[in-house]
């Protein structure tokens, strides 16, 4: 028995990927246009922690002037696609918003690592009122207002069509590479002064504070670069040209950059770019002999090496020359963690309060590791989540943890891998995972909206976005 079709069936295109043959030039939607306006903000401004930059201002108050936007005149965000991602997400605004709650003195005083406060309003005679769970409420109220950046592109996304967040790869590499332009710009002795940022003079940070969230970022690079040529098994043409000329030179800037974390994690993005790509590349050379696809592999990272071992004998890799320079045993990171570890400790399992760690750390430190400068983070920020947040932080983060591990092992393990979102969004995850063992690469505004864009891109295509190829009318089924 056969069916004919006189006519092709309608189907919803707008919640469905387009086929690698087709391509679709339509106007964008208002809130992929929203959330092409805010990453520009966050590419300008998003690039520091400190609650003091100017660029916050820029950036929480985009954040919010788009989210009205897109309540008033957009559609509805389908977040029930992404219940993992925008879950977790809402619990954490959920436990920093709780340690802003008033608790009652008996309850506020029973908390660890609270007698010392009580027994400095006993000396002066005060009595103890309501406090919120957090010991340092200004700090906490900064931290619950910095996360309007991520719940805003959670939802931007949401409310963009399938195709659209398809996009974004090519929209995340364009503001890497600008960003790494501007780093050559400083390196070759430039001057940019960016006024959002409290970025340090004769640095190579790009629009970042932080160089080693500069080398995050350009590591990022090396591994969107592949994926976004060879994205859902399209030929590379102009785009596989272009892939292979950024990825060395993302990979000369970071050495420029002074960045010794940068090294370990664009050595791992390299690793990653090659095995998100390579079956593309066995299908661009199935043509030629067997031998040809590994000879490339080695062809591209033998070239690599050799630009890597320029660079470093014209005294022009200033990441390799500050790993053998700098003595790690007298790194400020290395001495102030058993500090940080017994603070850990004093405060367990309420926790200290989201961003309360500077001035705490100024209470417990130590005369021993008392200079100019001042320890504004743990620069381990799994630590630093145990110590704000407590017991409830810390299974929070186990839990993400999980999901992440679990679903990055179905999705390196499916059969007939191709370089794809949810691969791109698990390595993504794991540089920051990696970079964030080190400093706060989480904390700036531009790597949160990343973090989101790659667990989005790790959740996987929504059900309803599969794909259906019927037959042209009157042809049997």
């Amino acid at each position: 028995m056969s069916i004919v079709l006189d006519k092709p069936r309608r189907l919803d295109h707008s919640a469905m990927p387009m086929p690698s043959r087709v391509r679709s030039y339509a106007m964008p939607s208002l809130p992929f246009a929203l959330l092409l306006v805010l990453l520009g903000i966050l590419w300008l401004c998003g690039g520091a922690s400190r609650a003091d930059a100017a660029g916050q201002i820029a950036v929480r108050g985009g954040a919010w002037f788009l989210l009205v936007a897109v309540i008033l005149l957009g559609r509805r965000p389908a977040l029930g696609e992404m219940k993992a991602v925008s879950g977790f997400l809402f619990a954490a605004v959920a436990l920093v918003l709780l340690q802003l709650v008033p608790l009652p003195p008996m309850i506020w005083m029973a908390l660890p690592g609270r007698a010392v406060f009580v027994e400095a309003a006993r000396l002066i005679g005060q009595p103890q009122p309501w406090r919120p769970w957090t010991i340092v409420p200004g700090a906490t109220v900064n931290a619950a207002s910095s996360l309007i950046v991520p719940l805003v592109v959670l939802i931007l996304i949401g409310a963009s069509t399938w195709e659209e967040r398809c996009r974004l790869p090519g929209a995340l590499l364009v503001m890497i590479v600008l960003s790494m332009l501007i780093g050559l710009l400083q390196f070759s002795g430039g001057w940019f002064d960016n006024p959002f940022i409290n970025d340090t003079p004769g640095q190579v940070s790009g629009t970042f504070a932080n160089r080693n969230h500069f080398a995050l970022f350009l590591a990022i690079g090396c591994v969107v670069s592949p994926v976004w040529a060879f994205l859902d098994g399209r030929r590379p043409r102009w785009r596989g040209l272009i892939a292979l000329g950024l990825v060395p030179l993302f990979v000369l800037t970071l050495l420029a950059s002074g960045s010794r974390a940068g090294l370990l994690l664009g050595v791992l993005a390299l690793v990653m770019g090659l095995l998100l790509a390579r079956r593309g590349l066995a299908r661009e050379l199935r043509r030629y002999p067997r031998w040809v696809l590994p000879a490339a592999v080695v062809g591209i990272g033998a070239s690599i090496a050799i630009l890597v071992l320029i660079s470093a004998v014209t005294d022009r890799a200033a990441s390799i020359d500050r790993l053998f320079l700098v003595d790690q045993g007298q790194d400020m990171r290395v001495r102030s963690l058993p500090v940080v570890s017994t603070m850990v400790r004093t405060y367990f399992p309420a926790g200290t309060g989201a961003g309360s760690f500077d001035p705490l750390f100024r209470m417990h430190e130590p005369f021993a590791l008392l200079v100019p400068t001042y320890f504004n983070h743990a620069h381990n920020d799994f630590v630093e989540i145990v110590l704000d947040t407590g017991l409830p932080g810390l299974l929070l983060l186990t839990g993400a943890l999980m999901w992440w591990g679990f679903t990055s092992i179905r999705v390196w393990r499916a059969e007939g891998l191709q370089p794809g979102l949810a691969g791109l969004g698990s390595a993504v995850l794991l540089l920051v995972l990696i970079a964030s063992m080190f400093d706060y690469p989480a904390r700036t505004p531009m790597i949160m909206a990343v973090v989101v864009l790659a667990s989005v891109w790790l959740a996987g295509t929504p059900k309803k976005a599969s794909v259906v190829t019927l037959p042209p009318g009157k042809q049997h089924l």
